[in-house]
């Protein structure tokens, strides 16, 4: 069975987008590119949590945390929180 010390490497790549993210809104006004970025990170971010919470869940319930699996950015985004 998963253990949760198993979310270090998805919380640390959370923690590094989560920083190139501040960096891009400190610039103030994005260029074309910093824009298409900073979209595609808060994708990423979403897409990371989204992972945490299958695994989280699934361990919660009994099931293996090692089931959950990254979802397509079509189905995160689509989610109503």
């Amino acid at each position: 069975m998963d253990n949760p010390r198993n979310e270090a490497p998805v919380l640390g790549h959370i923690e590094k987008l989560v920083a190139e993210e501040h960096d891009l809104l400190a610039k103030g006004t994005l260029d074309e590119a910093a824009s298409r970025r900073l979209a595609a990170v808060n994708v990423e971010l979403d897409q990371c949590w989204d992972l945490l919470r299958q695994r989280r869940a699934l361990r919660e319930t009994g099931g293996d945390p090692r089931d959950a699996h990254l979802r397509s950015p079509d189905v995160v985004e689509k989610y109503i929180g």
